[in-house]
């Protein structure tokens, strides 16, 4: 299938050039589709949607929606890794949620200190970039990296590090510290502050109409997750059937988030478990994807339905809620009447669906809870040792083929509370991790870079059967005698 859409497109190149070739298609001139990079990921995308000169020619066709997702296959030494981290900003003294005005000072912190550009919104400064990283701010004000794609974990942990480093010299300053954990631990929904971005202004409008926790998904929760290449349309399937098999596997094994309002919340991941009723239309285990007829033009019939949050239009966010891309692709959208679809805004649309697993132009593995720094470069060792081998990864794919979606719900549901404890079939979470460990460390060994290190966090969760979560509220009943201050310095960063 052809790559291109069928769309004139004038967009410029970082390096001032113009981007992506141009092709003929049936006498139609047209582009490749943008590469833009990675930094639009996590719970909800960061910065602000990207804009194109775009004269349409002709509408967008279900064809071209797939030939974007198409574009991301690529032979496997271009595979990369991209690592995306959340954590929460605090004051040190009084261990309240930062401001805006706070975090807009970190950010100006960073850029003139470590050269970043700065990304405004509405003359607010909302994240940074340099290079093919970014930082942005969650709902909440959670400061999450999105990752360089890059070849090697090593490369990845010390990217890492090297952020961390920056953060903590610029927040050291200022008497603010970051926390590494799934949930806000201590303060009520109604202490978070709200960022100034409009796309987050939309979204806040809406989940309570579709979900009861939504609110506490965007305002106090932290994730870290791993951005994964695929060769072909048939590695995708394996590697998106194995990711959505495994996802609760790896919420058990990075539970992070035993606390609400300064007291046990009765789950090991009530990050997890938040969304299970955020908005069923966009989050979930998608069962259609383990159908003998999935494939990439399946997915995009899928995100034509999930209702839209918006359009993005002359720097402003339309509001669109509960329509539909499908009536946008013939424009019939009420909110933006006469107005048709670009690429830029079926990019932005698939930001803002949120599966277990997500397929972009790469999957993105969405279970797991933000953690301190160690675990940050445990999770992309975990998953790239399982699904960039290819013996590992077919292991791990005759080990789930015969799972039901019954089986995998369940596991979704009921790990955020048991974690490795969790019953399966015979034995217990505990059971199966141990040995897709095994297999994760295998396939690290055989790519050769000497990463299985990298695994030392996972294999002591594992091996002792206790998870993060576990040991915090142990640390609470006993050490901290039932306070939950100590949890800010215990996962400080």
């Amino acid at each position: 299938m052809a790559v291109a859409s069928r769309l004139a497109v004038a967009r410029v190149a970082p390096d001032g050039g113009a981007a992506g070739r141009r092709r003929r298609r049936r006498g139609r001139p047209v582009v490749a589709v943008p590469t833009a990079g990675r930094g639009r990921g996590g719970a909800v995308a960061a910065s602000p949607p990207t804009e194109e000169a775009v004269q349409t020619t002709e509408p967008l066709t279900m064809e071209d929606l797939v030939a974007y997702l198409v574009s991301g296959c690529k032979p496997k030494e271009n595979w990369r890794i991209g690592t995306e981290h959340e954590k929460f900003g605090f004051e040190v003294d009084t261990l309240r949620p930062i401001k805006y005005d706070q975090i807009r000072d970190i950010l100006n912190g960073l850029a003139e200190r470590f050269d970043w550009d700065k990304i405004v919104e509405e003359n607010n400064v909302i994240g940074l970039k340099q290079g093919k990283q970014s930082i942005s701010l969650e709902p909440g004000g959670q400061f999450e990296l999105s990752g360089a794609p890059l070849e090697t974990l090593h490369q990845t942990c010390a990217e890492v590090n090297s952020h961390l480093y920056q953060v903590k010299a610029v927040g050291e300053e200022m008497r603010i510290g970051f926390l590494g954990i799934g949930f806000q631990p201590k303060w009520a929904l109604s202490d978070i502050p709200i960022m100034p971005k409009g796309r987050y202004e939309i979204m806040r409008n809406y989940m309570p109409k579709v979900g009861s926790l939504g609110l506490d998904m965007m305002f106090r929760t932290c994730t870290v997750q791993v951005n994964l290449d695929f060769s072909s349309e048939q590695d995708m399937i394996r590697k998106f059937r194995t990711g959505l098999a495994l996802q609760p596997i790896a919420t058990a094994i990075f539970a992070n988030s035993p606390f609400k309002e300064g007291k046990p919340n009765g789950y090991l991941s009530l990050r997890s478990h938040i969304w299970t009723d955020t908005d069923n239309n966009r989050s979930g285990m998608l069962p259609f994807v383990f159908d003998d007829s999935f494939g990439f033009e399946r997915y995009v019939d899928y995100a034509l339905d999930v209702p839209m949050y918006f359009v993005y239009r002359n720097k402003k966010y339309i509001d669109c809620t509960g329509m539909s891309f499908r009536d946008f692709m013939v424009g019939k959208l009420p909110q933006a009447p006469g107005e048709l679809p670009t690429l830029n805004d079926w990019e932005n649309h698939l930001t803002t669906i949120f599966p277990e697993v997500r397929l972009k132009r790469y999957l993105e593995m969405r279970g797991a809870d933000g953690g301190p720094w160690r675990r940050l470069c445990a999770l992309p060792a975990f998953w790239v040792g399982l699904l960039y081998d290819e013996e590992s990864l077919q292991s791990i794919s005759d080990m789930t083929s015969d799972w039901t979606n019954e089986e995998r719900e369940m596991l979704r549901r009921k790990v955020p509370v048991t974690g490795l404890k969790t019953p399966f079939r015979d034995g217990y979470v505990r059971d199966l991790a141990e040995e897709i460990l095994q297999l994760s460390k295998n396939g690290l060994e055989r790519r050769g870079y000497k990463e299985v290190g990298f695994l030392r966090e996972v294999d002591a969760v594992i091996s002792s059967g206790v998870t993060p979560a576990e040991r915090l509220l142990n640390l609470y009943e006993t050490k901290w005698q039932r306070r939950v201050d100590p949890v800010f310095q215990e996962l400080l960063y």
